[in-house]
């Protein structure tokens, strides 16, 4: 049997019509996934939740994918865990993907973890599949450095991974594994803390890898 808790919608994408139905992935978070490139412009279809659309969609020609981005600039968990319902649980998605830390470190990670978990909460309750995402660089910070808090945010949400047994994308380890190789950062990112279109086509792939391997 395979270990693969999205295999269900892959198979639903595989089914011609009219046997098949739509398979609906919502992204939850920040200005990174709502397409903030250089602050005010926002480069909806250069972003990751459509540059993973495209490619998932590339994989199934019968396949019915909704992408909706409920993502919102500027904000933190506590803000998205306060529409969560009203935004997120009211679009009856299949797969939810959270992404908040780059912005949480202005909440710190108590009321980050809280935030967090009322939302794996109420979208387990709900039946939903939820992926975790660890956060992009910020071009400030020291990645990998142990007191950086993006390092600690990124370690809190694994840990959250852990506990309610769901599906991570390391984002945060993928680029200190660039840097670490030699890349340089800003070359994956439009300005200070949003990624470019390369910095997305990251994030992109890391979400294909983990739903269809």
């Amino acid at each position: 049997m395979s270990s693969n808790p999205f295999d269900r919608f892959i198979a639903e994408l595989d089914k011609p019509w009219p046997g098949n139905r739509e398979v609906r992935c919502v992204f939850h978070g920040h200005s990174v996934p709502a397409g903030y490139f250089q602050t005010p412009v926002i480069d909806t279809f250069n972003s990751y939740p459509h540059l993973f659309h495209r490619a998932w969609k590339a994989k199934h020609s019968n396949g019915f994918i909704n992408v909706i981005v409920t993502a919102i600039g500027g904000e933190n968990s506590v803000q998205g865990s306060a529409r969560f319902e009203r935004d997120v649980l009211r679009l009856d998605p299949d797969i939810l993907f959270l992404d908040y830390a780059l912005n949480d470190r202005g909440i710190g990670l108590v009321k980050a973890r809280e935030s967090w978990t009322s939302m794996i909460l109420a979208a387990k309750e709900s039946g939903v599949s939820l992926v975790l995402l660890t956060p992009t660089p910020d071009l400030g910070a020291k990645l990998g450095d142990p007191q950086e808090p993006l390092t600690q945010h990124s370690d809190q949400i694994k840990e959250l991974a852990r506990i309610h047994g769901l599906a991570l994308v390391d984002c945060y380890g993928q680029f200190c594994r660039l840097q670490a190789e030699g890349h340089k950062l800003e070359n994956y990112m439009s300005q200070g803390n949003h990624p470019n279109r390369a910095g997305h086509e990251v994030v992109a792939q890391l979400l294909l890898e983990q739903i269809e391997p």
